[in-house]
C-alpha cells in the first residue's frame, strides 16, 4: 500500500478501494507523503490532515478549530507525530475551513499549524487494531463509541469535548486592551459562531467587559470553546469568556455601548450609558428566549461562510494586525476659556503619541488632534468620548482630515496650533514599552510613578488637592516607594489632576508620571 494510506490504529474508507474499509497501521511513513507539502491543495475531502501540532495540545483544542465551520464528526490524534485527522460532517464545511485557514495561518498555543485535505474520505476506528496495540491509540472521543465500529456523530464529539452550556449569554472580559475593542468588533468576531442577538458593553473595575447573547446556547458554547484565551489583535486584547448567569439581556438603547439586533427600532438614548448588568439581572426573570426566525449561523452556507470567515479574518488571530484608518480626531464641546493645546496633548497622550494639536480659530470649542497611528486615534476616541474636561462633556469623533496642517511660517495663530512630533513626553515611542500594558479608561484612581525618596504622602496629597479636587485615598506601593495610587473623588477630578500634574517637577530631577489605574484603594 502507498504510504498515504497509513494511519495509526484506524480504518479508513478509501474512494479507490473495492473493500468497504481498509485496515491500516502506523509505521512512521505517514510523514513522507506530507513532507514539505505546506500547501492546501489536493482533492477536497471532509477529512482534514493537521500537522505540526504542539506536543501538549488537547483534543478539545483541535476540535475547536473545526467547530466554527460546521459539525465535527470524528477526530484521531497521532500524538507521537504531532498530527491529527479531523472529520467534518460535510465536504463543504471542510472546504470553508481550508479556505479560511489558507488566508489566516491557524495557531494553537502560539505555534503555527498546517491544515490540508486528507487522501481519505472518511475516518473510522477499528476495535481489533486497538486491542492489538499497533500504532497510536485513538483518543477518548473516538474510543467512546468505537465498540459500534461506526463513524462518530458530531454530538458525541461535542459532548466529550465540552460541558453543556447553561446559558445563551456570555460574559466577556478584555485583558491587555492596548487597542480599542468596540461593540462592532465583538459582533464581527462572535457572529462567526451563530446569530448574535444582543450585546451590552460596560466598564467594571476599570476593565472593558461585555454581555453577549446568542439565539442558542450551543452557539455560546462553541464561541467560548474557540475564543476563550485568544487575542483579538497580535499580543493584546485577550478574550476571557464565561457563561453568564443571565439568560436574557434587556437592552434599552441601540448605540455604541449596547445593541439589540432583533429590535432596530430602539432609541439611541443620546449617549445614555448601557444598561448596568446588575440592573439587567433584575429583568432576567425570563428563563427562555425564542431564537429569531431565520437567524442562521453565517457559517451554515458555504459561500456565506467563506465571506464571514474572511470578514472575521480581519480581526481574529492575525499576526501584526494594525487598524489603519484615520489618525486625526475632532474633539468638540471643549471649554474654550480653559483648553490649551498642551492640556489636550497631555490627556490624549495617555492613549497614544500625539503629533499635532490645532484648536480651531473660528470655533474655539473644537480641536483637531493628530495621533501617531489609526489604532491610537481609535483608542483615544473610545476612552475619552463622553468624559468631562474642564466641566464640559467632550465629544470625540474621527475627523475627515488626514493630517493637521501647521500655520504658514510667519503667521501668528495665537498659539492655537502646536507640533508635538519631537516631544520627549511620548509614552509609546519605545517598542515593547510597559506603557502598552497599562492603558486603562479614565478612572478616579491615578497611578503615580517616578516619585523621589524625599517626597512624602502629605506632599502629594497637598499637590493633588490644589488641582481643585478632593483626595479620598492614597497608598504607596509596598515594594517600590517610587510608585503610588491616589484616588480623587470623581473621574473628572482625576482627569483634571492628570492634565495639571503629569510631568510635574518634584525636584531632584524627578518629573512625576501620572496615568489612570485599574485598581481601587
Amino acid at each position: 500500500r502507498g504510504s498515504d494510506e497509513l494511519l495509526s490504529g484506524s480504518v479508513l474508507n478509501s474512494p479507490n478501494s473495492n473493500m468497504s474499509s481498509m485496515v491500516v497501521t502506523a509505521n512512521g511513513n505517514d510523514n513522507k507523503k506530507f513532507k514539505g507539502d505546506d500547501k492546501m491543495d489536493g482533492a477536497p475531502s471532509r477529512v482534514l490532515h493537521i500537522r505540526k501540532l504542539p506536543g501538549e495540545v488537547t483534543e478539545t483544542e483541535v476540535i475547536a478549530l473545526g467547530l466554527p465551520f460546521g459539525k465535527v464528526t470524528n477526530i484521531l490524534m497521532l500524538k507521537g507525530k504531532n498530527q491529527a485527522f479531523l472529520e467534518l460532517a460535510t465536504e463543504e464545511a471542510a472546504i470553508t475551513m481550508v479556505n479560511y485557514y489558507s488566508a489566516v495561518t491557524p495557531h494553537l498555543r502560539n505555534q503555527p499549524i498546517y491544515i490540508q485535505y486528507s487522501n481519505h474520505k472518511e475516518l473510522k476506528t477499528d476495535n481489533t487494531l486497538n486491542q492489538a496495540g499497533t500504532g497510536c491509540r485513538p483518543t477518548q472521543a473516538v474510543t467512546a463509541v468505537q465498540a459500534t465500529n461506526a463513524p462518530i456523530s458530531g454530538t458525541t464529539v461535542s459532548e466529550s469535548a465540552v460541558t453543556p452550556a447553561q446559558s445563551p449569554v456570555l460574559r466577556i472580559i478584555i485583558d491587555n486592551m492596548y487597542y480599542p475593542v468596540t461593540l462592532d468588533v465583538l459582533h464581527q468576531i462572535f457572529s462567526k459562531f451563530g446569530a448574535v442577538l444582543k450585546i451590552i458593553t460596560f466598564t467594571k473595575n476599570n476593565q472593558f467587559q461585555a454581555l453577549l447573547q446568542y439565539g442558542d446556547p450551543v452557539n455560546a458554547q462553541q464561541a467560548k470553546l474557540a475564543l476563550d484565551g485568544q487575542n483579538i489583535y497580535n499580543a493584546c486584547c485577550t478574550l476571557r469568556i464565561d457563561f453568564s448567569k443571565l439568560v436574557n439581556l434587556n437592552v434599552k438603547y441601540n448605540n455604541d455601548k449596547s445593541r439589540d439586533y432583533t429590535r432596530p427600532d430602539l432609541p439611541s438614548g443620546d449617549g445614555q450609558p448601557a444598561l448596568d448588568p446588575a440592573i439587567a439581572a433584575a429583568f432576567a426573570k425570563e428563563t427562555s428566549l425564542l431564537a429569531v426566525p431565520g437567524a442562521l449561523s453565517p457559517l451554515a452556507i458555504p459561500n456565506a461562510a467563506a465571506a464571514a470567515a474572511a470578514a472575521a479574518a480581519g480581526r481574529v488571530g492575525m499576526p501584526g494586525v494594525s487598524a489603519g484608518g484615520n489618525t486625526v480626531l475632532l474633539v468638540s464641546n471643549l471649554n474654550e476659556e480653559m483648553v490649551t493645546p498642551q492640556s489636550l496633548f497631555t490627556l490624549f497622550g495617555v492613549y497614544g503619541d500625539v503629533q499635532r494639536v490645532k484648536i480651531l480659530y473660528n470655533k474655539k470649542d473644537s480641536a483637531l488632534i493628530q495621533m501617531a497611528d489609526g489604532n491610537q486615534s481609535q483608542l483615544a476616541m473610545s476612552h475619552l468620548n463622553g468624559q468631562k474636561m474642564y466641566g464640559k462633556i467632550i465629544r470625540v469623533t474621527l475627523s475627515k482630515h488626514q493630517t493637521v496642517q501647521l500655520p504658514r511660517e510667519g503667521l501668528d495663530d495665537q498659539g492655537l496650533t502646536k507640533d508635538f512630533g519631537n516631544s520627549p513626553l511620548h509614552r509609546f515611542k519605545k517598542p515593547g514599552s510597559k506603557n502598552f500594558q497599562n492603558i486603562f479608561p479614565p478612572s478616579a484612581t491615578l497611578h503615580l510613578s517616578n516619585i523621589p525618596p524625599s517626597v512624602a504622602e502629605e506632599d502629594l496629597r497637598t499637590l493633588f488637592a490644589n488641582t481643585g479636587g478632593t483626595v479620598k485615598a492614597f497608598k504607596f506601593f509596598q515594594r517600590d516607594h517610587k510608585m503610588a495610587l491616589l484616588q480623587m473623588s470623581t473621574v473628572e477630578e482625576a482627569i483634571q489632576a492628570l492634565i495639571d500634574l503629569h510631568n510635574y517637577n518634584l525636584g531632584e530631577n524627578h518629573h512625576l508620571r501620572v496615568s489612570f489605574s485599574k485598581s481601587t484603594i
